[in-house]
């Protein structure tokens, strides 16, 4: 039947599934042509769905409106919460296509494929060293910034947990360097080297 054809009481019925045609086309060209008319009065960043938008707010506020009913653990979006659930249920629907090893997290996808493609895409801007995950260069970049392994007998702080356990060798007098020539004992390698090479 043509819309025009139709009275009054069937235009109404037929009105709201038009509607939502309607707006689920101007979503998909959005997709097609890069569109983006939502945006974020917080950080600036815009979305192609007001729904999106919507979702990205609560970044802002904290909310969590998604609830897991298994353990009661909130998150922001539905993604989240059925990636989430996944744990529960012992469902891995992330494959890698390269060894065929799954994932119940699309993250832990996206971290395991560069073990194949050797990819280190978070790299140091103070020495730039590289590495897969970012977790692992906010670890690294301590030692640029900070000397967080503090000797308990002297205080003095180190950037590496081996450079502390060498100079605590120090403290104890212990001496676990020996030559092979000689058998005499030291408590840092480097005097060791020093010793191998009066050998020669």
């Amino acid at each position: 039947m043509d819309w025009n054809e139709m009275r009054g009481s069937e235009k109404d019925q037929h009105l709201p599934k038009l509607l939502q045609f309607k707006c689920c086309n101007q979503a998909r060209k959005r997709i097609h042509t890069g569109e983006r008319p939502h945006k974020c009065g917080e950080c600036g960043k815009s979305f192609s769905r007001s729904s999106s938008l919507i979702e990205h707010r609560r970044n802002h506020t904290g909310e969590r409106h998604y609830k897991c009913g298994e353990c009661g653990r909130s998150f922001r979006s539905s993604f989240n919460l059925t990636q989430h659930q996944n744990i529960h249920t012992g469902e891995k629907p992330y494959k890698c296509g390269e060894c065929g090893k799954s994932f119940s997290h699309s993250s832990s996808l996206i971290v395991h494929r560069t073990i194949h493609t050797r990819e280190k895409p978070y790299k140091c801007s103070e020495c730039g060293k590289g590495f897969r995950i970012s977790s692992s260069l906010l670890l690294h970049q301590r030692i640029h910034r900070e000397r967080p392994f503090h000797c308990p007998d002297c205080g003095q702080g180190f950037k590496q947990n081996s450079t502390l356990v060498r100079h605590q060798h120090m403290h104890s007098r212990e001496r676990p360097c020996e030559c092979p020539q000689c058998g005499k004992s030291f408590s840092q390698g480097s005097a060791l080297t020093q010793q191998q090479e009066r050998h020669l």
